[in-house]
């Protein structure tokens, strides 16, 4: 768990589902359960530190919000690979 000292806000990762890009400084954009604090795990996308002890600004999503943006991306796929 981690905890911005500032605003007080924790963090869990409760499940690492995958990397999506890493930069030259060594964050790592990542797709995780994570649940800030205490509340419901959402979905999330953010850069993180190797250690996950640092995060940059991201976005939560809930399961209905991933499954649209996944039917979303999918569409754009189509429609570009045509």
């Amino acid at each position: 768990m981690a905890t911005n000292r500032r605003n007080e806000i924790t963090n869990t990762i409760v499940k690492e589902i995958g990397v999506i890009s890493e930069t030259a400084g060594g964050y790592k954009k990542e797709l995780n359960l994570v649940s800030w604090n205490n509340s419901q795990p959402k979905y999330d996308i953010r850069d993180w530190s190797e250690d996950h002890s640092r995060a940059s600004k991201g976005i939560t999503l809930t399961l209905e919000e991933l499954t649209i943006l996944k039917d979303l991306i999918e569409k754009e796929l189509e429609t570009i690979q045509k």
